[in-house]
């Protein structure tokens, strides 16, 4: 595994980081640096935003300028929200374990190697499934969590999320019968 200290993001650092995610998850979340930062993760999950949101316009029928906004907007700005919502519950339920650019890091590496697939219309009830293994697997391996604690610590932050977006759906549409 090869995620430098040097916080250094190329191409090349790119399609490692993906071979070695599709290859062996695991190996890879163990062997990552204990100072990542965000830089590599957050390139990383720009990237394969950026191709998602490509390959989801082709899906699209009309209007490709604002839903490629939406596309690309949620595939970057979720995982930082549900590691987020997931870096508090780990806090408030256990005390502050790791740094929440680690914590992030596996949201994001994860979120961007399922990304690659999600775009293919009803694939969503195989990569969502996919995602959330991968972060399970991230953060027992890469966090050093037991897999109670990330199982306890995921379920946390999916009800909280759910809630959450549950709870703002009366706004979205207002906002949407707004813009119609």
């Amino acid at each position: 595994m090869e995620i430098a200290e040097n916080n250094k993001f190329s191409i090349g650092f790119y399609f490692r980081t993906l071979t070695q995610m599709l290859g062996s998850p695991g190996q890879f979340f163990e062997a990552m640096p204990e100072g990542i930062g965000l830089k590599q993760p957050f390139l990383f999950l720009l990237m394969s935003s950026l191709f998602f949101t490509g390959a989801s316009l082709t899906c699209v029928p009309d209007r490709h300028v604002r839903m490629g906004g939406i596309l690309f907007s949620n595939a970057v700005l979720m995982p930082f929200i549900t590691s987020s919502v997931a870096f508090l519950a780990m806090t408030m339920i256990m005390g502050r374990r790791v740094g929440f650019s680690r914590f992030f890091a596996v949201y994001a590496f994860s979120g961007g190697v399922t990304m690659l697939a999600s775009w293919i219309p009803l694939f969503v009830w195989i990569t969502e499934p996919w995602r959330w293994g991968l972060i399970l697997m991230g953060l027992v391996k890469g966090c050093g969590l037991k897999w109670m604690q990330a199982v306890v610590i995921l379920s946390v932050s999916i009800v909280v999320l759910m809630l959450f977006f549950w709870s703002l759906s009366p706004v979205l549409v207002y906002v949407k019968g707004v813009l119609n």
